[in-house]
């Protein structure tokens, strides 16, 4: 093992520094639903209407 080898779990401070979660690795939030839904939203009202138009 290297001399300059620091054991995390040797003060408080550096274990608590070891163990905490990077901004980078914490989950985020799911992306939104909306432009999906709005889309559906709008291929069903382009579906009707055709059918509109053709009856």
């Amino acid at each position: 093992m290297p001399e300059n080898y620091t054991d995390p779990s040797g003060n408080t401070e550096a274990f608590r520094a070891f163990t905490e979660i990077p901004e980078a690795t914490a989950p985020t939030e799911p992306p939104s639903r909306l432009p999906l839904i709005i889309a559906v939203a709008v291929v069903v009202v382009l579906l009707v209407a055709l059918v509109v138009w053709l009856a």
